[in-house]
């Protein structure tokens, strides 16, 4: 075979597996960009979904909804009175946490005042 029809069908197969892998990252790419789009759409709608969650909660907290339920309901409830609310600042789980754990530790004897003397007996053999 001739070289140089052999150079020429190299460089058009060569040229055509480059534009067919120009083709297929082009695909390639538009198919990433519409997953990209339907991946934010559903966050788009999960942060509306967060805000419309938030507002119900917000409206079924307010006082004037709660006081129409307890009339409505029959449940009889009545206001706390202003020593029975205590606003707590610090994270309540870590303070939780520290307080069930202190009543561990005096359960168990750690932080008690009861000693239990133990006596040891060294025998030895002759």
């Amino acid at each position: 075979m001739n070289p140089f029809v052999m150079g020429t069908l190299l460089v058009v197969c060569g040229s055509g597996a480059a534009g067919l892998a120009s083709v297929w990252m082009r695909h390639q790419i538009s198919v990433t960009a519409n997953e990209n789009r339907i991946i934010e759409n559903h966050l788009v709608e999960i942060g509306r979904m967060h805000q419309q969650m938030t507002a119900w909660v917000a409206e079924e907290q307010d006082i004037t909804a709660l006081l129409k339920k307890n009339n409505a309901w029959h449940l009889g409830l009545v206001p706390p009175q202003e020593g029975q609310v205590q606003i707590i600042a610090q994270d309540s789980v870590a303070r939780l946490t520290a307080k069930r754990d202190q009543s561990i530790l005096t359960d168990r004897g750690i932080n008690s005042d009861v000693r239990n003397p133990i006596t040891f007996t060294i025998t030895t053999q002759h």
